[in-house]
């Protein structure tokens, strides 16, 4: 995408075999790469609860990259529109900081991480931005708003600018 890329309208580019995403003023699609699995979220108001980036060690090994851009929905606004049967779940508790469970949302089909849910925050789902349909949306409404875990962030990757820094995990 163009930096002068118009960003008050949706831009859904062709990604993987995923089709028929969508974007409005209030909610927005998810889908997998395959496009077997696709949710809906709010994009502003209540059901939108924040916007990161997680540095932690199991964003970076769950991810397989050093950093894990995230959104967090209450699961009360959360919609699941097509392949829900698909999905399959791991969870574990052995290295998640709070040291409560994270279990975690995957498309069977290609295997693309759609959710995670954790015990220590109940009645969320956290999403990863990257799943979200209109690219316009990763550098406005979801642009992250604060880092996570900043002491455990590689050194080349100077972090999020302008978001709130936190060493470890965020405290409501």
């Amino acid at each position: 995408m163009a930096a002068n890329a118009d960003k008050t309208k949706p831009y859904i580019p062709l990604s993987g075999c995923a089709s028929g995403g969508w974007s409005t003023e209030d909610e927005a699609t998810a889908t997998c790469f395959c496009g077997a699995v696709q949710l809906a979220f709010p994009t502003q108001g209540q059901g939108l609860l924040n916007t990161f980036v997680c540095n932690c060690s199991d964003c970076r090994k769950i991810t397989a990259s050093m950093f894990a851009s995230n959104f967090t929905v209450a699961d009360t606004h959360l919609k699941h529109l097509r392949g829900h049967e698909n999905l399959r779940t791991y969870s574990q508790q052995h290295s998640i900081a709070s040291g409560k469970t994270m279990t975690n949302y995957f498309c069977s089909i290609c295997g693309t991480l759609m959710y995670r849910v954790g015990a220590a925050f109940p009645g969320k789902s956290i999403l990863r931005i990257g799943t979200v349909d209109d690219f316009n949306l990763h550098e406005t409404k979801l642009r992250p708003q604060m880092e996570l875990f900043t002491k455990d962030r590689v050194s080349w990757f100077s972090g999020v600018e302008g978001a709130k820094k936190f060493e470890a995990m965020f405290q409501n």
